[in-house]
């Protein structure tokens, strides 16, 4: 109906009310534990989405790591290492037991997509006794397969022949926000919620047709377009989504300057009548426009916390590359270079980190918010 590996239109939920898959947990392939330094690394492979917790026991020591409903195919139990004296699997209650020689907590292990990973690491007495005081999880996620989690782009702007902005100082727009989006490609992959893409991975010059295409043509559940444009007067972050008509004419004026092209719709949409295709193209133009005003609202919010604003921080404009029909998307201006103060901030190694750590927050938050991560499983 949709074609190899499409996603119904949005794939965030506008079908999901018809003939819907209630969600099922993975399977566990395999199980692993194996010295880590002084302790050890527990990994099991996982095909699926599949939830875990763990928490810690007492008389005996032991972690008992939860499994939700999981369909265990690996070893009934395993030879200890480290701290660790054995585990054990217990179908009855979903839970893999690892037995302890001596106190140990749980941290979480390297970044695999389909694992779970989980460092098993000597503790105090005293820490230990106060984690199994608490009696509750403490750690706790998610393993999903690596084509189950959500896809964001991220877009660096401009590149390769088209430096943009060019500050007083000679900073050029197109190596501010390659280095910031590297910086945020790495924080969003580390919280281990979605995959991420960059639009360009170095100075090349990507037509801002092809920016949109490369996101459509992999599904992205959202684009996100970093900028570090020039603007008389203006100093701070702001955030921009589609519309045809500018909310101001300053937002109005750096549409006109980012604009190369334009591109035309393009859903592929189901096999039906011209009339429900008209339904489906304005329902997946509410929920794309709804989308992109929630990371619009979250990526200020984070912002604020970290830096200055641009006042009536939140515009709109008739971006190109924002014009993906079926995808959420905002255009980051981290700043602008035709202002001293602005233009020293983002030279600053520290500064874009704020920023970098201040949009992941927003798209974490978008994920959990719109269900793209569920959704996707």
């Amino acid at each position: 109906m949709f074609g190899p590996g499409r996603r119904p239109l949005l794939g965030l939920g506008l079908f999901a009310a018809i003939g819907a898959a209630p969600a099922r947990a993975g399977t566990i392939t395999g199980a692993a534990l194996a010295a880590a330094g002084p302790g050890a690394r527990l990994t099991l492979p996982v095909q699926g989405d599949q939830r875990w917790s763990v928490r810690v026991l007492d008389d005996p020591r032991r972690l008992a790591l939860h499994l939700p409903d999981a369909a265990w195919r690996g070893p009934p139990s395993l030879r200890g290492a480290g701290p660790v004296r054995a585990a054990r699997f217990v179908a009855a209650e979903d839970m893999l037991l690892v037995d302890l020689m001596a106190p140990a907590l749980p941290r979480p292990g390297p970044a695999r997509a389909g694992h779970v990973v989980i460092e098993i690491r000597p503790a105090s007495a005293a820490d230990f006794a106060a984690a199994v005081r608490s009696g509750r999880d403490i750690l706790a996620g998610q393993a999903r397969s690596p084509a189950a989690l959500p896809l964001v782009v991220i877009d660096p702007g401009h590149g390769g022949r088209d430096p943009g902005a060019i500050g007083t100082a000679g900073t050029q727009e197109k190596r501010i926000v390659l280095a910031a989006a590297i910086d945020l490609k790495a924080r969003l992959e580390a919280a281990r919620t979605c995959r991420v893409a960059l639009t360009r991975t170095r100075d090349i010059f990507v037509p801002l047709a092809d920016r949109v295409d490369f996101a459509r043509r992999r599904d992205a559940a959202l684009f996100v377009s970093l900028h570090a444009d020039s603007a008389p007067g203006a100093r701070g972050a702001s955030v921009y989504t589609l519309a045809e008509t500018a909310s101001d004419a300053m937002s109005e004026a750096l549409a006109r300057r980012e604009n190369r092209a334009d591109i035309a719709g393009g859903l592929r949409l189901p096999s039906v009548s011209p009339e429900v295709q008209r339904i489906l193209i304005s329902l997946v133009r509410q929920e794309t426009r709804a989308g992109s005003a929630r990371i619009a609202r979250l990526a200020v919010r984070e912002l604020g916390e970290e830096v200055p604003l641009l006042p009536n921080t939140h515009r709109e404009a008739s971006f190109v590359v924002l014009k993906a029909p079926e995808i959420p998307s905002a255009l980051v201006e981290l700043g602008f270079l035709s202002d001293p103060r602005d233009e020293a901030a983002l030279r600053r190694p520290e500064h874009r980190a704020r920023l970098a750590s201040a949009l992941a927050r927003a798209v974490r938050g978008w994920l959990d918010a719109t269900g793209a991560q569920a959704a996707a499983g």
